[in-house]
């Protein structure tokens, strides 16, 4: 088995990252869906647990939409087929057709699914200021 260095487990994971982030940008569902499992949920602090149904249609909707997200990635920490991504993000976009832009720490679980890293669940805490 050949070992990774964790410079090369953040530069990989940074590049997966900087994916999901572009599908986000699109506000295309079947973009996003391309980078998560079929049960992926979402942890912020407004809505607590979202399932995707519920990002997904908000989405649809028109009523969250993305124009910018960055993602820093800072620690990737590896269990098997499952990796726990730790970083700090900014994004900007509307809600509800009032711009809203945040400054966040995201954790994100992958899951390696036929050789891929698909994203299980995203958990979100405003940086305070």
């Amino acid at each position: 088995m050949n070992s990774i260095t964790d410079e090369q487990l953040l530069e990989q994971f940074q590049q997966i990252e900087d994916n999901f982030n572009a599908a986000v940008i699109s506000n295309r569902v079947d973009d996003i869906k391309k980078c998560i499992t079929g049960d992926w949920v979402l942890v912020d602090s407004q809505g607590g647990i979202i399932p995707q149904e519920g990002f997904f249609n908000v989405l649809e909707k028109g009523l969250l939409s993305h124009t910018t997200m960055t993602k820093k990635i800072l620690r990737v920490k590896l269990y098997d087929n499952i990796a726990l991504v730790t970083g700090r993000g900014q994004n900007t976009g509307t809600w509800q057709g009032q711009p809203m832009e945040a400054d966040e720490w995201i954790t994100d679980v992958y899951k390696k699914e036929n050789e891929r890293w698909l994203c299980v669940l995203t958990h979100l805490t405003p940086v305070k200021k």
